[in-house]
């Protein structure tokens, strides 16, 4: 067992939760990604953008950060480091793959109305019923679309 990369996993769930509470506690809102982002886009309230840039410039400047300070990418195939211990592995597919998938999660949060981060991070901590019902659902695709690229697509082993 790699150490390094549970510890690196455990401090990153804990900044994950501590920022979650702070923005529940300094705003009153739930840290949910796709929430954040729609609406950052779509519904533009008065004095409400701010703190929605704020929260997408981290997170999109904590990875940037890491890698410039030499962090690299941790356990992530094809950052020239030797795989066989990485647990991610290389993509699937390419660029137009990954962009289909995107809009697919992305009208998949529209559907659910949230995201792992608003109902399997925030939801479930604020014992929420539909937060619980969503994560599963959540889960059960994920375990069927592996099970099924896997073993029956045959996409790996």
């Amino acid at each position: 067992m790699d150490w390094s990369s549970s510890l690196s996993g455990l401090a990153g769930g804990i900044l994950i939760g501590l920022s979650a509470t702070w923005l529940m506690a300094t705003l009153g809102r739930i840290a949910g990604i796709s929430g954040i982002i729609g609406n950052l886009i779509t519904v533009r309230p008065r004095g409400d953008s701010a703190w929605r840039l704020t929260f997408l410039l981290g997170l999109i400047s904590g990875p940037l950060l890491l890698m410039l300070l030499g962090g690299g990418l941790g356990n992530v195939a094809g950052t020239g480091i030797d795989v066989t211990g990485q647990v991610i592995g290389a993509p699937a597919g390419g660029v137009a793959l990954m962009l289909v998938a995107g809009l697919l999660v992305g009208v998949g949060t529209g559907l659910g109305s949230g995201c792992t981060s608003g109902h399997g991070v925030c939801g479930l901590s604020r014992l929420s019923p539909r937060s619980m019902v969503a994560t599963l659902t959540f889960l059960v695709a994920a375990i069927i679309t592996v099970y099924v690229v896997r073993h029956l697509i045959g996409g790996g082993a």
